[in-house]
């Protein structure tokens, strides 16, 4: 795989997907060869030639494949879904010939009881590979580990699978109006969404999908009842039978992680992956989910009460509130409540003055600047880059950013990186990273306008970014967002709060036609809504956590299909009557093909965590210099080279409480 110049940037460019398999194919080889070095030396092992050797071996393998997987779910097309099944089983063997390799293990095991003298980066590097080599089975016995390899083999098949059915469910279904009625209660903005859907497929009227961009906002909207629930049953009944079915996907992977759980020597699969996080077990899990439910819960059903009372008042006639009235309903309440509504304030959050906010605000707290260039590949039109200095003009980091949706992209939004930051030989190889959201197109000559929560979500991934672009670790390993699954969410949750500041919507929110500010009346009626459906939004969180813990506390398979186990499990917690035939499970990318696998959680642990991290902001000031720099230092530069929790009380002074956050969003604690 070559590389432009201009930053080692990758050559989009000149990148064909034909050549990904002989890349990977040939980084894959040099892999292999770089572990033969390390367990054909003839020296005694140590620090350097064999820890150190193993962490930076597969250097040019990590390249290619953080190009290739990071666009097959950016800008993916079905060569390259073949592409990834065909490679999968080839990965999985690496890792597998790594991990199981008994000659690199016995000279890991020699370093790691010498108790060698080494600076603290290292010695958590030491401590944290030879647990990482018995957690992948470094102990099990040559049956055993063969058995082993062979699960890891299919496992890695079936979560491409997982996530490639999401996206084709996602994709198969729209739903098409050429009747100016089917319109009723749409906005402008949504309308002419629409119609954009429908001119680009060809087609006259209007078009909307399950992609979120669209599908949102028509249920939030659409005055009409049945089609808001055709829209509904389809956006949660994906990946349910048919073509591209996951309940069976589910199952298998379900079964596979806690078979390899059990030769592990855990009592089930969640055991074993929480052994890596803060929380360390499940118990812990259980009990912080339930800490926050149990105030959440009365809060959330009386959330729905009152909507569906007001529902009820203002001319809903069906015989309870459903899941698909509880958008539009919710949204009409909150208007009516707030006098607040998206579309008045999408023109004050043009796409590109929000970005230019958000860069100003890494100014303010971190001395950051961003200059676009034009001259660094992209592999997308849509895609634009960032040189990012620091205060000194230094090099920082390459930024990417892919804003809109299109069918080759996958639903959602998230940061990745194509190269992460890490130090060798005396080089500090700064890191390329990139965010990748399905914000609404540009419409009818009008630019791209924000909603509120589209700004939330810029704020959020930027946060990510930030936590991959400040780096300053050694080892790739160390370096980044590669820190515990539940405090990855710190750095880009805390960025959200920013959203709700009225010192800094001033900075930026005018309106894009005229350039008048947005009225101190509508930053009042944000702020005052903020905490609207705190309850129900809560719960509705906790649910993904519960079902999630579920799945992989089971020792083996449920008799129930996925859609009965998921309905069992959330019975206790429901706030809307259940829907048949619907289910989270079969299109929840985040745990079957995402790496959020017992640890879906995690978004709420991180909210706990930066709900009392912000507090330090508000005690000295939203911008303040001296506190962003010791967020910096403590937090957004160690990655994992520091046990997370020390990071935090590091930068906190305390370790965080769960009431943080529902001091944060108004829910009363329960009392001792």
């Amino acid at each position: 795989m070559e590389f432009e110049k201009t930053f080692g940037a990758p050559a989009f460019d000149r990148i064909c997907t034909d050549d990904y398999l002989p890349a990977f194919r040939a980084a894959i080889a040099e892999t292999r060869a770089e572990i033969d070095g390390i367990t054909s030396s003839p020296a005694a092992p140590t620090f350097e030639n064999t820890i150190e050797a193993l962490e930076y071996a597969g250097r040019s393998l990590d390249g290619v494949e953080n190009i290739f997987f990071n666009l097959l779910e950016a800008d993916s097309n079905p060569q390259m879904q073949e592409i990834a099944e065909a490679i999968s089983p080839e990965l999985t063997a690496l890792q597998m010939y790594i991990m199981l390799n008994d000659t690199l293990f016995q000279r890991i095991k020699t370093v790691h009881d010498a108790h060698p003298v080494l600076e603290p980066d290292q010695r958590k590097l030491l401590e944290d590979t030879y647990r990482s080599f018995v957690r992948n089975g470094a102990l099990l016995s040559p049956a055993d580990k063969e058995r082993y390899a062979g699960w890891s083999e299919r496992l890695s098949l079936l979560e491409l699978r997982f996530g490639k059915h999401v996206l084709e469910a996602t994709n198969a279904f729209s739903l098409h109006l050429t009747d100016t009625a089917d319109l009723e209660g749409l906005p402008e903005h949504v309308v002419e969404a629409g119609a954009a859907n429908a001119h680009e497929r060809g087609l006259d009227g209007w078009v909307y999908t399950l992609q979120f961009p669209s599908y949102n906002p028509f249920m939030t909207y659409s005055a009409r009842r049945d089609l808001r629930e055709r829209m509904y049953r389809a956006y949660a009944s994906r990946a349910v039978g048919g073509s591209d079915d996951n309940v069976a996907v589910i199952r298998e992977i379900v079964d596979l992680r806690a078979r390899m759980a059990h030769l592990l020597g855990y009592p089930d699969y969640a055991s074993y992956a929480l052994e890596e996080r803060m929380a360390k077990n499940v118990s812990a899990v259980r009990m912080f989910l339930d800490r926050l439910m149990t105030p959440s819960l009365p809060e959330a059903k009386r959330e729905v009460a009152e909507i569906e009372s007001f529902a009820i008042e203002h001319g809903f006639d069906g015989e309870r509130l459903e899941a698909w009235d509880f958008k539009y309903w919710s949204e009409r309440l909150k208007q009516a409540r707030f006098d607040l509504d998206e579309s008045l304030l999408k023109p004050y959050f043009p796409l590109d003055r929000c970005i230019d906010a958000v860069f100003g605000l890494a100014g303010r707290l971190y001395g950051l600047t961003f200059t676009e260039r034009h001259d660094v590949p992209v592999y997308h039109p849509d895609v634009r880059v960032y040189a990012v200095k620091e205060a000194d003009g230094s090099h920082l980091a390459l930024f990417y950013a892919d804003f809109f949706p299109r069918e080759s992209k996958r639903s959602g939004a998230w940061m990745t990186e194509f190269r992460g930051q890490y130090r060798q030989g005396g080089t500090d190889f700064r890191p390329f990273v990139s965010i990748v959201t399905n914000f609404s197109k540009p419409a009818a000559g009008k630019p791209s306008l924000l909603t509120h929560d589209e700004l939330t979500t810029l704020l959020h991934e930027f946060g990510h970014a930030l936590h991959g672009m400040l780096s300053k670790g050694r080892y790739p390993s160390q370096c980044g967002t590669n820190v515990a699954r539940d405090f990855v969410e710190l750095p880009s949750q805390i960025m959200e709060n920013w959203a709700c500041e009225p010192e800094f919507l001033r900075t930026f929110a005018t309106h894009y036609l005229t350039g008048a500010p947005l009225p101190e009346e509508r930053i009042g009626q944000i702020v005052a809504a903020r905490n609207y459906l705190a309850g129900y939004q809560q719960v509705r969180q906790l649910q993904f956590g519960i079902i999630d813990m579920a799945w992989h506390t089971l020792q083996e398979p449920p008799r129930e299909d996925a859609v009965a186990f998921e309905r069992k499990v959330l019975s206790p917690y429901r706030t809307l009557p259940p829907v048949d035939g619907t289910a989270q499970s079969p299109s929840f990318n985040h745990i079957f093909s995402g790496g959020y696998s017992a640890g879906y959680y995690s978004y709420k642990w991180a909210e706990v965590l930066e709900a009392d991290a912000f507090e330090a902001f508000k005690e000295h000031g939203i911008f303040d210099r001296a506190t962003a720099d010791s967020f910096r230092t403590c937090i957004l530069e160690r990655g994992s080279s520091v046990d997370e929790m020390t990071s935090y009380i590091a930068f906190r002074g305390h370790a965080p409480e769960p009431d943080a956050l529902l001091r944060k969003l108004g829910i009363a604690p329960l009392t001792p």
